[in-house]
Parts: C-alpha cells; structure tokens; sequence
C-alpha cells in the first residue's frame, strides 16, 4: 500500500482498461460486459462491502483478463486473515482509495487544493488479489434467485425510476426534449436479458437530464462528448445490471463506439475515471429512487 503520483495511477488503470477493450475489440466486448454472476459484482473479503466506480471497472478487467470466475478480492493481509494464502508469483490488481486532507497535513501529492487551498486529494493504492489466486479459502454458499424472479426485479426497478417510456417501433433512444426513453417492444429482442439491458441504457442517459444529475447529453455521435456519455452510460449499465444479478450483453452496434472509446481514452487517461465517477452517482441515484417502493428480493 502506497500513497502514488495520481497521473501515475491515472495512466495505469487506463491502459489496462484500454489493453482489455482491444483484446475483446472484434467480439465488441469491453470489461464492463458480464455474464451477471458473482465475478461481476467485486467484493472485499474483509469488509463484505461492494467496491465502487472505477475500483469496480479495474477489477471487471483483472477479471476478464485472467478469466476469473469469483469476485470476491482482497489485499494480500486480507487473505492471511482469513486464513487463506497468496500463490506465490500472482499477480495483483491495482484498486485506489481517495482521501481528503487539511493542507496543513503533509501529503506527497498537492496539487488538488480547493480556492481556500483548506484540502488535498491524494489517491492511496492498494494491491488485490482475486479468491482464484489463493489457496485455503473455501467461499460460502450463496442462494441465487431463479432467473424469472431477478426479471421481475429488473422490471420493477426500471420502473421505480418514473422516466416516461414509449414502446413501439425499432429503435432505442432517449429523446431529452420531451424527457420520454423510447423502446422497441420486447418480442423485438432475443432474450430477456438484452431488453432490459437496453431499457437501462436509455434510463441511463435519462438521468443526465438537467433536472436529474445535469450531464452534458448535447453531443453528436462522434463527438468526444458523446463517447464519453456512451461510456458512463454502457458502465452504469454494467453497475446496475450486476447488482441485478442479469448479464450485460454488447449489442451489435456498440462495435462502432469501440474505437470512439478508445480514442477517448488514449487522450485523456483521467476520462474512465471521470465516466466510472458519474457512472456511479447515476447508480446511487437509480438505487434511491427505489427508496420508499415496495420493497423487491434482491
């Protein structure tokens, strides 16, 4: 564990995130694509708490990169603690930690001062290794609600959010001036996995509207801003879709945005952290909105 250089940090992430997008390029795979097991949902093994924002996508690409099947991480003293061993010769994966401090505290990185120059953000790293890299540890079984039930649940939530929704005709789209997402009808896709991973895209960019969380949705396809809305959108998807327990499919189309992604990334090494950033304040927001409904299994 180590206080690092944030551009440092920045550059090693996005390059990973950057190496598994083109490795899975010409299946139009990226690593927030999953199969809605456990993998997808990256835990700590001391804490049982989920990890988040761009943690979470750093660990999507340790995972798909080295085929891991568990998601369940945790650092090398973790594993000790509960009594299991790192293999020797594994390699670990890099998860951040973002602490505010008083200036008047020493911190090896200072360049995040607000106008007051009252804090610093420094960035603390932290070395994980995965369950599949430890011998010792037997994981505990864990009941899995049946498919048709986790539907259900995908429905209600997409529905708890009250963003207007059209059905009807053969495209998918948000249209912000009338704040309506508007969708093909379900028999038009191939499973039931892709109809609500395609809804929760649309409901995605509906929570960038002004009167939601205010993103920038004014970009044309193409555009860097548009891109950079199109990845927030595709790893809230991810986020939400995990924690749904359903797989997040690539659609066909989204072989046209892997360039754009990746151009985006190689220019702004900070961009995945600013598009997991508010992937994640849209997933807090979706989860609150389901404050006060009924209350549905998880």
């Amino acid at each position: 564990m180590a206080i690092q250089d944030r551009a440092d940090v920045y550059t090693r992430v996005t390059a990973e995130i950057i190496a598994a997008i083109e490795q899975g390029a010409g299946e139009w795979h990226a690593p927030w694509f999953h199969n809605g097991t456990s993998a997808a949902r990256p835990t700590n093994i001391s804490s049982g708490k989920r990890y988040r924002g761009i943690n979470t996508v750093a660990l999507w690409v340790a995972a798909m990169a080295a085929g891991y099947g568990d998601g369940l991480w945790g650092t090398y003293r973790q594993w000790q603690a509960a009594g299991a061993q790192v293999r020797k010769g594994e390699r670990s994966t890099i998860v951040v930690l973002w602490k505010q401090i008083a200036s008047s505290e020493p911190a090896d990185d200072d360049d995040d001062d607000d106008e007051g120059g009252r804090r610093r953000i420094f960035a603390r790293a932290f070395s994980v290794f995965n369950a599949a890299q430890v011998d010792g540890y037997e994981r505990p079984p864990a009941d899995t609600l049946p498919e048709n039930e986790r539907l259900a649940h995908a429905k209600a939530f997409i529905t708890n959010l009250d963003i207007k929704t059209e059905f009807g005709g053969s495209d998918a789209y948000y249209l912000p001036s009338s704040d309506t997402v508007f969708m093909p009808d379900f028999v038009s896709f191939r499973d039931a996995a892709s109809f609500y991973g395609v809804w929760l895209h649309e409901t995605g960019h509906a929570s960038g509207a002004k009167h939601r969380l205010d993103r920038d949705l004014s970009g044309r396809f193409g555009s860097a801003a548009y891109a950079a809305e199109e990845c927030c959108v595709e790893i809230l998807s991810g986020f939400i879709l995990a924690d749904l327990g359903i797989a997040h499919h690539p659609r066909p189309d989204h072989a046209a945005y892997i360039a754009s992604w990746i151009e985006v990334l190689r220019a702004d090494p900070r961009a995945i952290f600013t598009a997991a950033s508010k992937a994640q304040q849209a997933a807090d927001w979706m989860h609150a909105q389901q404050s006060g409904r009924h209350e549905q299994a998880a």
